[in-house]
């Protein structure tokens, strides 16, 4: 399985890449976090333009079934926040195939 870049690993890279301490670089993404958790809880959603979305959305009650036993549950209603990757994004990582 391929492990990604450790919160460490992005802060060197980006201090080295802005020329600033591993301190700031550091402050800066655990601002964005911050930032990021308290938007998307008080207007629904955070853009980060060029990378995508965050979202907050509701999740309806439904009925599903426990995979043991085959019994029919009902799954309360709930709120999830899911993570929309932007279009720009999208067609760099994985382009469309023609």
């Amino acid at each position: 399985m391929a492990t990604g870049m450790t919160k460490t690993a992005l802060t060197r890279h980006m201090a080295e890449k802005l020329q600033l301490t591993n301190k700031q670089a550091g402050a800066f993404l655990d601002l964005l976090a911050e930032t990021a958790i308290k938007e998307t809880k008080k207007n629904g959603v955070f853009v980060i333009p060029g990378i995508g979305r965050l979202v907050k959305a509701e999740r309806k009650a439904r009925m599903g079934r426990n995979p043991q036993t085959g019994e029919a549950i009902k799954i309360k209603a709930k709120t999830v926040v899911k993570f929309r990757v932007a279009k720009s994004a999208k067609d760099v990582i994985a382009p469309p195939k023609k």
